[in-house]
């Protein structure tokens, strides 16, 4: 009988100090829980790195592209380092190819995409984006010795050099053409002069500054759009903070003339409406 008091004892003792135990560490978890600091968002996390990925081709005169010098230059290039110096920090940008933009912005290779984005209900879905900073209509170039060509519905049967996840893609498509896949805006002017495509609809302010540039380029401008197309900076959802932030920074630009003032150095004008 003592024997089996002296067992029942022992067991009593092991389970208090397993529940001891427990409880010690419940509290250790706990004290650690509430040690650790909030997750930042994204803005913060900018501003902790003091530096903006952005995502942009490099390749799109006038709004991003290399000068004679090899210098990485534009409009939407200094709309970004606008940004980036309001938000306090610098510029870091990530030269990527338009159809591997979006992907881009998915895998998190940069933070937001500086290069003419137009604003669209389907990407509204998966995307956020600023207010808009520009406004442009798409137009329709062909070659200059091109008398078949005379407006949208004339691209019917006809090969339209696009890029993929372009919306001006779709507008090609939805008037017929069959799209011939480029990387960018001086490649599908390349295959226009060489006659291997038969259009592309691109921006039109593209088009005034590749003719600035290029005058005896025997391309031209048949049709443009009727509704203007807005732009703005593309962002992943789930960063309130930052996109206001991004809204703040425009909208001071506007008020102090810097927006106006690089507007006018590469179009002439306010081109914000």
């Amino acid at each position: 009988m003592k024997k089996s008091w002296i067992t029942m004892a022992a067991l009593i003792m092991v389970i208090t100090l397993i529940f001891t135990a427990c409880g010690s560490n419940t509290d250790m978890n706990n004290d650690q829980a509430a040690e650790e600091p909030a997750a930042k968002n994204l803005l913060e996390t900018i501003k902790a790195n003091g530096k903006i990925r952005i995502g942009t081709e490099g390749t799109y005169a006038p709004f991003t592209y290399h000068d004679e010098e090899g210098t990485l230059t534009g409009f939407d290039v200094e709309i970004a380092q606008e940004i980036s110096k309001r938000l306090g920090v610098e510029p870091e940008f990530i030269e990527t190819k338009w159809d591997g933009m979006f992907a881009g912005l998915d895998a998190n290779r940069f933070d937001v995409v500086v290069n003419q984005v137009s604003i669209k209900e389907d990407r509204k879905v998966k995307y956020d984006f600023s207010d808009p900073y520009i406004v442009s209509k798409a137009v329709l170039i062909v070659n200059e010795d091109n008398q078949d060509i005379k407006e949208l519905a004339d691209l019917k049967g006809k090969k339209a050099g696009q890029s993929l996840t372009s919306n001006l893609k779709d507008i090609a498509e939805s008037n017929g053409a069959t799209i011939v896949q480029i990387d960018g805006f001086n490649q599908a002017i390349d295959l226009l002069l060489s006659n291997r495509i038969d259009a592309t609809i691109n921006d039109g302010l593209s088009f005034l500054d590749f003719k600035k540039q290029r005058p005896d380029a025997k391309i031209k401008v048949v049709a443009e759009t009727e509704e203007a197309t807005p732009s703005a900076v593309l962002i992943n959802k789930g960063n309130e903070e930052l996109v206001k932030a991004i809204n703040k920074a425009l909208a001071d630009m506007k008020a102090d003339g810097t927006y106006l003032e690089i507007s006018q150095k590469y179009f002439g004008a306010d081109v914000s409406k």
